[in-house]
């Protein structure tokens, strides 16, 4: 190890990560979703202690409680926004316009921006509630602010047909990790929006290898224009993934916090790699206890009177089953998948994708960690409880 500079390791195991995801994904359907809350925390404090920068591993101390609240008291106010604001606007646009059309577009737009402070709300609660040898991290407050300037940035960046994209990731992040500390180190967002294009170059090439696709189908040759039109789908995908981790790794790399500095070198195909192996591996080995499950199914119901399974009309024989029996089946089958699937992605995709992008981070000017002094717990009590609400996604 160079001096001054740390290495992350990661301690994340998958066996234990299934029993985990299982057990607490079970209790979260027998509870009708009231232990979701106990089982994010229990998810979070698992892969947190699992990255350790120099060896000394994250914590998370937030708790369930405190997400329970939050999802409350989001509720309450989303249920007063749809059930009164999107009344008026309905009567509104009924009375004056005849059509419904208008109280819709408005109700959409006027929750967009609650997405974007439950984004960055959930944020400073996750940070607040995460420490690294003892030091909490933090972020200032500024929810609204970040919520007006998405929505200029997404407009800009739409008006633009997308060119302007790496402005807007580059000026949120910004935002974001400028009120972000370290204990008493501040973190401060270096580089430019111009660095980000290099890596945008595949995603913004695919729309226009697409429409040369359509302009080869519109010509008569339709076979081309359809395998023009796939690799342009192909190319977006791969696009996607390459822009997001390049302007992962640009981003860290011109970040400091005090002395501090950052390295990241995360790698596209081998995200990509992730991604299609691990929901390959998940779908597989769902389709594999499918047929386990179908096998010892078929035993059981063949010993149900009047059931004939030789019948050639599958239809035939459900229907054939007791409504109490079909209800159970139906149950047991949607809640099997459900369950299952979410399992299989943390073990074969979200393990792995946090395993590589915290063995290849590296904390360089560790000398400076002396200089940390700690800074006073955010008594941020709503938790992200509107990212809930809303599924809007924070973290795991």
């Amino acid at each position: 190890m160079a001096f001054g500079v740390l290495q992350t390791e990661y301690a994340g195991r998958r066996g234990r990560l299934f029993g985990l995801a299982l057990r607490t994904s079970l209790m979260t359907v027998l509870t009708v979703g009231l232990y979701r809350f106990w089982m994010k925390t229990r998810l979070r404090r698992f892969y947190w202690s699992a990255i350790r920068p120099g060896g000394h591993p994250l914590e998370y101390v937030g708790l369930p409680m405190e997400k329970l609240l939050g999802f409350l008291i989001a509720v309450v106010f989303l249920a007063f926004y749809i059930g009164i604001v999107n009344l008026v606007l309905m009567f509104l646009s009924f009375s004056l316009l005849s059509t419904n059309l208008w109280a819709y577009a408005l109700s959409f737009l006027g929750i967009l921006p609650v997405l974007f402070y439950a984004r960055y709300r959930a944020r400073r609660y996750i940070l607040a509630r995460t420490r690294w040898r003892g030091v909490r991290f933090g972020l200032e407050p500024g929810a609204w602010g970040y919520a007006w300037r998405a929505m200029a940035h997404w407009a800009v960046t739409i008006l633009s047909l997308g060119l302007l994209w790496p402005r807007m990731t580059f000026w949120l992040e910004k935002y974001r990790t400028d009120r972000t500390h370290f204990g008493s180190m501040p973190f401060v967002q270096g580089g430019n929006w111009k660095m980000l294009y290099r890596p945008f170059l595949p995603l913004m090439a695919a729309p226009f290898l697409g429409g040369a696709g359509l302009v080869v189908a519109d010509q008569g040759d339709h076979a081309a224009g359809i395998a023009i039109a796939g690799l342009a789908l192909l190319l977006a995908l791969y696009g996607l993934v390459h822009y997001r981790v390049h302007s992962l790794r640009l981003l860290t790399g011109t970040k400091t916090v005090g002395g501090l500095g950052l390295r990241a070198r995360p790698r596209p195909g081998r995200v990509l790699r992730i991604y299609l192996f691990g929901y390959g591996l998940a779908g597989l080995s769902l389709l594999v206890l499918g047929l386990v499950l179908g096998g010892a199914l078929s035993v059981l119901i063949a010993g149900m009177p009047g059931i004939d399974l030789s019948a050639e009309d599958p239809f035939a024989t459900a229907a054939a089953l007791p409504l109490w029996a079909s209800v159970i089946l139906g149950v047991v089958a949607y809640f099997a998948v459900f369950i299952m699937w979410s399992v299989l992605r943390q073990v074969f995709v979200t393990l792995p994708l946090m395993r590589h992008y915290a063995e290849t981070l590296e904390i360089t000017g560790a000398h400076r960690l002396a200089e940390v002094e700690q800074r006073e717990r955010d008594e941020f009590t709503e938790a992200e409880g509107f990212a809930e609400a809303l599924d809007v996604g924070a973290a795991i």
